[in-house]
């Protein structure tokens, strides 16, 4: 039995990148001598152990073949006489298949070393293309590594293109698709992940309702990219940053049905998080009336406020301005100049409203619901009159 170091702990490593996890690998060994030695299996698809000490994920060395459609479609082969090359050769990129062992000699027998002096993200082999999820996965390194100068190999951005042609990416499950998405979002450059997936043709396969939007030439598209720019340079949080992307759903200028209707429908494709959601609806169905909101009535205000519930749910009226605040930075053409300080008055005027003096006039049920509104209301008025003069 012979225990290695491997993946993203050597590689970040030998980047000078904190390490915050560590992936182990087991060549010559057998599930039933690892459960000898204590430790835990758990994996469901192929051989992987829990040490009975640390916790950490310890895998077989196992090797793959192309079964069927997706993520999924492989065949898992484990066993002793798989080696240490076999196993990394099945892996995405040569900076992923370099192993260390326990006295700290690097294992690099397809040049991950070479490719990460040379800022290179390539692929091991050409069963590279036999996995969808691998579109996702560089497009999501090089949203983390693009401000330290990496870029994708020519030949390995072809296997994309190829990969994203072949009609394998709709064989993606939600649930792996958006860990990688979110994951990729959260990146120091989540720009970088729409331009690759753009630039590989993949961009209309996972996102058809954005295609337009970021297709070559469009102006609107950069500006959406330049509001990711801004998230991550702001440190907003993920229902922020996928409001923001979402934004480019809008189809149309002088309706909204459609831009809501596909904001919902990638949502719901995407599966992605209530929070998530919800956020990227209301940014969706208000972003304009923000940018307008001076001009806006009274009860225009009111409806969108309640609409946030911002009573109850504060911090999702913050999110939502604070993406507003995202897409004016980023310098959005032919926008008024946002002002967030006045959504943030007309919240605050709304929420003092007090509750008892209604109360101690008798309302109750549906009658104190319609009389807190029409008080907010009239607070609302008097904020509106006071701010213009």
């Amino acid at each position: 039995m012979q225990i290695y170091k491997v993946g993203g702990a050597v590689r970040d490593r030998l980047l000078g990148r904190p390490v915050t996890e560590v992936d182990w690998l087991v060549v010559g060994a057998t599930p039933e001598e690892m459960q000898a030695s204590g430790f835990r299996p758990v994996g469901a698809d192929f051989p992987v152990f829990l040490h009975p000490q640390t916790g950490e994920e310890y895998a077989l060395a196992r090797t793959e073949r192309k079964s069927g459609r997706g993520y999924g479609g492989f065949t898992f082969h484990a066993s002793p006489d798989v080696t240490l090359e076999e196993d990394l050769q099945r892996r995405d990129l040569t900076i992923n298949a370099i192993a260390e062992d326990d006295q700290g000699q690097l294992i690099d027998p397809y040049g991950g070393q070479r490719d990460l002096r040379a800022r290179l993200l390539r692929h091991v082999s050409p069963a590279f293309a036999e996995d969808p999820l691998r579109v996702l996965r560089v497009a999501r390194f090089a949203a983390r590594y693009a401000e330290t100068g990496f870029r994708i190999a020519d030949e390995t951005l072809e296997l994309m293109r190829r990969l994203a042609r072949s009609g394998e990416l709709s064989a993606l499950t939600a649930e792996r698709s958006w860990k990688e998405i979110s994951r990729a979002l959260m990146e120091p450059r989540p720009e970088v992940f729409i331009q690759v997936l753009q630039n590989c043709d993949a961009l209309a396969e996972l996102f058809p309702e954005l295609a337009a939007t970021f297709a070559k030439g469009n102006a609107a598209g950069g500006h959406l990219l330049g509001t990711l720019r801004q998230c991550a340079e702001h440190d907003q949080p993920l229902p922020v940053r996928w409001a923001c992307l979402l934004l480019g759903c809008t189809t149309s200028a002088d309706s909204q049905q459609p831009r809501l209707a596909a904001i919902d429908t990638l949502n719901q494709r995407c599966k992605a998080p209530r929070d998530c959601q919800e956020l990227a609806m209301l940014l969706g169905r208000y972003h304009d009336d923000a940018f307008n909101a001076k001009k806006l009535h009274a009860d225009a205000l009111l409806d969108m406020l309640q609409h946030f519930d911002i009573y109850r749910r504060p911090e999702r009226f913050e999110q939502f301005v604070a993406a507003c605040e995202m897409h004016a930075l980023a310098g959005a053409p032919g926008e008024l100049l946002f002002e967030g300080d006045y959504l943030h008055g007309a919240a605050s005027a709304a929420r003092a409203v007090p509750v008892k003096p209604l109360l101690d006039q008798g309302f109750k049920g549906a009658d104190l619901g319609k009389a807190l509104s029409a008080a907010r209301l009239d607070a609302l008025r008097i904020y509106c009159r006071e701010y213009s003069q």
